[in-house]
């Protein structure tokens, strides 16, 4: 199954990837209106900026659509389950209990305005035909690909 990967040594911190994201799952026709609302879009990856080293190092922080995600083992509502691969949440179920985040090795998911959470679903169901985090990616750190 492809999948959303980031390669830190190629990642700007650029943050373009979240506003892509956001406005991806915005339903609004342009970026412009997306942002220009009182209740801006979230996205549900985020860039982490740090050091190693001594150097600044940048690392988007994403859903990876685990193999066996404890996220949807905890979930107390049934909220998120996996399909064709891919870990997704019903908004309907979802209570915001946020169980799924203290479950969640990788901290990806993301409350949302009206308290329920939000995460990655690979923009599945916004028909961008790749997520928009990669796409919106200038120096290509994330990818959208099938690694075995």
């Amino acid at each position: 199954m492809k999948r959303v990967y980031v390669n830190e040594e190629w990642c700007l911190g650029c943050h373009l990837c979240e506003f892509n994201c956001g406005f991806a799952n915005s339903g609004e026709s342009s970026m412009v209106k997306a942002y220009h609302r009182e209740q801006k879009p979230l996205s549900r990856i985020r860039v982490e900026d740090g050091e190693q080293g001594g150097e600044p190092i940048h690392f988007a922080v994403n859903c990876r659509h685990c193999e066996e995600p404890y996220c949807v083992k905890g979930c107390i509502t049934g909220a998120l389950s996996v399909e064709d691969g891919v870990v997704k949440i019903d908004q309907d179920q979802c209570i915001g209990c946020r169980t799924c985040i203290a479950m969640c090795p990788y901290g990806c998911l993301v409350l949302s305005h009206n308290h329920t959470m939000l995460k990655c679903e690979l923009c599945l169901e916004n028909s961008c035909g790749e997520p928009a985090c990669v796409t919106g990616c200038p120096n290509r750190a994330i990818v959208y690909e099938e690694r075995g």
